[in-house]
């Protein structure tokens, strides 16, 4: 692509359907603010006790986990676009189930379907965005992806804030309401864009074979647990440097607004996957040892800064890899797979994060997370001879 054609913007070129996807995700994303209230809707309206709501939230995570093999391997044997509507329609019964429910036994029933649907819908979406963009423009594309639901993160925050003195059963209705127009969406749109996917004979590839991909999913499931200790540690940082809880909105807000701005750096040409998440885990580290050493919200907000332009660059390029190592007929599960890296750090970050504060306190925490970082960087050497083509 010209410098002139780069000049016109990060996202130039790319397919109507990438487009499709990303605005049909976006408002599904803006309507999951009714998560962080689950807990909150189990204690107070169906009387469970903290421990209860502990355990249910714990096997709600673990049923993600089969979820997203399950997105895969519909993708891959249903086509991309009626798994989506699946996934989507999934969540909504759901939802909806929670909302009408008068016993715990009930809403824990709706919430265990709840997690086996609520990962569906990324696979599918995630090979589509690899069908219909060539290898060159991935990373603008899942660029893109990345930087909508970050905004729509931030603005599900501020709707939760804003609605949550309603009847918290009216959230989960509203949430439902999102996944069925993002169903349709996604039904009435894309009839033909992915035609050939649909049509595309089941591969009979055991992606569990893959050397290469299970490498690619332990440096991922690395970097998962190092950004969901920023999730998980970052509040707990600002608590106990005496910060304003307001302080976490902002920086997530600065987060969001740098993976938006920032997307033209993913079209510089001369930066393949391997060198990108090399200069990602360095602005990833670099931001580590920032908030190593921060006292003061804005100097937070500096730190914030450079690990979200390290994410940018590592979120991408992992999806790109990921995407590339996979026989078409079969991209659905390999996104799958890759994507367990995300449920494993869940369940990996809230131990590291805890018994990293006790040890060795909010420094020693950053400055590890660091030191992870750089490592990963110096490894990109080797990790590019094991994953070269076979």
């Amino acid at each position: 692509m010209s410098a002139a054609a780069t000049l016109t913007g990060p996202w130039r070129g790319l397919s109507r359907t990438v487009w499709i996807l990303v605005v049909a995700r976006a408002v599904n994303r803006i309507g999951a603010f009714t998560l962080p209230f689950l807990g909150v809707v189990l204690t107070v309206e169906f009387g469970a006790s903290l421990g209860q709501t502990g355990l249910i939230l714990a096997v709600f995570g673990a049923a993600t986990i089969p979820s997203r093999l399950l997105g895969g391997q519909l993708a891959d044997r249903l086509g991309r676009r009626l798994t989506i509507v699946l996934g989507l329609s999934g969540c909504a019964i759901a939802q909806l189930w929670i909302a009408l429910s008068h016993t715990l036994w009930s809403a824990v029933l709706a919430t265990i379907l709840l997690g086996l649907a609520f990962e569906i819908y990324e696979p599918p979406s995630q090979a589509m965005i690899a069908d219909v963009t060539e290898p060159s423009d991935r990373p603008a594309a899942y660029g893109l992806y990345s930087a909508a639901l970050a905004a729509a993160g931030v603005l599900a925050g501020l709707l939760a804030a804003a609605l949550s003195h309603w009847d918290l059963r009216w959230l989960f209705v509203a949430d439902a309401i999102t996944c069925l127009s993002c169903a349709a969406l996604v039904a009435l749109v894309l009839r033909t864009d992915l035609q050939h996917a649909e049509e595309a004979p089941t591969s009979t590839v055991s992606v569990w074979r893959d050397r290469r991909l299970l490498l690619l999913l332990a440096g991922g499931t690395i970097f998962a647990t190092v950004y969901m200790q920023i999730i998980i540690g970052l509040p707990l940082t600002l608590l106990e440097q005496g910060l304003p809880k307001s302080g976490i909105g902002i920086i997530l807000a600065i987060s969001a607004t740098t993976l938006i701005a920032a997307q033209r750096l993913l079209r510089v040409q001369h930066l393949d996957d391997f060198r990108s998440i090399s200069i990602g885990y360095v602005l990833l580290a670099a931001g580590l040892v920032v908030c190593a050493v921060a006292g003061t919200l804005a100097v937070f907000v500096i730190a914030a800064i450079l690990w979200s332009l390290g994410d940018l660059f590592l979120l991408t390029r992992y999806l790109t890899q990921a995407s590339g190592l996979a026989p078409d007929q079969a991209r659905g599960r390999y996104l799958a797979v890759f994507g367990l890296s995300w449920g494993i750090a869940t369940t990996i970050a809230p131990l590291t994060v805890t018994q990293l504060l006790e040890s060795a306190g909010p420094t020693g925490l950053w400055l590890t997370s660091a030191a992870v970082a750089v490592a990963l960087a110096i490894l990109q050497p080797w990790f590019r001879k094991r994953l070269a083509p076979a």
